[in-house]
């Protein structure tokens, strides 16, 4: 990662030489992993039982674009790679919509050596588990998302959900989560079950359907949002879609990267 700079003073540690400004040895050298750690590090719960924290990590073009073609690796970029790793080495677990499990091909969180001692000492598994938000379940259990994962992938759905599904869920070795009264899942919920399962720090990759659920039930902590400089007309979608909110909801920018023209943002809800 070279020459990324931070334009805030809330952003990774400053090398020995560098400023703010993003001048001296922080611009011309590539950020460790830890330091990029460092720098998105979940808050510091408070005292008493601890809360669930929700971050998103999305990616958009500069015209609003979360996706080219339906994916959005074309969009990306190696620090945003970077970055994304990092956030679910930092993550209990990464929370994704069906259809982008689908889309994306989805697979298990691998361990990552350079963020084992970090994990084990914050009382982590070795990689982050991931939970599929789905009401039909309609996925395939035979990927190694479900069969071989180093931890159990989490199902979460509906009470009401097609019982052969579950089934067949549970076979490929799913944990199957209930969320929600009928077919679907309450956001607000999941994020509760979640926790009840000892899942406090939270990430969800989208897509878009489903961050905007979140953000319609008010269950969104923060924003990891890469800004690519790119266009691409179209009709792609935005990083959050569905109905929209009575009024806005308001975030406060923690800290702003900038690599190669794209720029990664962190917001926290105000």
């Amino acid at each position: 990662m070279r020459r990324l700079f931070p334009v805030t003073d809330q952003t990774a540690p400053t090398a020995p030489g560098g400023n703010a400004e993003g001048g001296g040895e922080t611009a011309s050298r590539e950020w460790s992993l830890d330091e990029i750690a460092d720098a998105y590090a979940y808050p510091e719960p408070a005292p008493g039982e601890p809360r669930p924290y929700l971050r998103a990590n999305m990616v958009s073009t500069l015209d609003g674009a979360a996706q080219h073609e339906g994916r959005s690796h074309p969009i990306s970029h190696a620090t945003d790679m970077r970055i994304f790793g990092t956030l679910r080495a930092l993550a209990d677990v990464v929370v994704v919509g069906a259809e982008t499990v689908r889309q994306e091909g989805y697979r298990p969180a691998r361990v990552r050596a350079e963020f084992a001692a970090r994990r084990e000492a914050a009382g982590q598994t070795p990689a982050p588990a991931i939970a599929v938000v789905t009401a039909s379940l309609d996925l395939d259990f035979s990927l190694p998302l479900f069969t071989s994962p180093t931890v159990p992938t989490l199902v979460l759905t509906g009470a009401a959900a097609a019982p052969d599904r579950v089934a067949a869920a549970e076979k490929a070795g799913a944990r199957v989560v209930t969320a929600g009264d009928g077919v679907g899942v309450d956001p607000a919920r999941a994020v509760r079950a979640l926790a009840g399962l000892g899942h406090t720090r939270l990430l969800t990759e989208g897509g878009p359907r489903l961050l905007g659920q979140l953000v319609v039930a008010e269950v969104l902590d923060e924003l990891c949002l890469t800004v690519s400089p790119m266009l691409t007309a179209g009709a792609a979608q935005r990083i959050a879609g569905g109905p929209a909110v009575p009024v806005p909801h308001r975030f406060a920018l923690v800290s702003l990267l900038e690599e190669e023209g794209f720029l990664f943002s962190r917001y926290r809800r105000a």
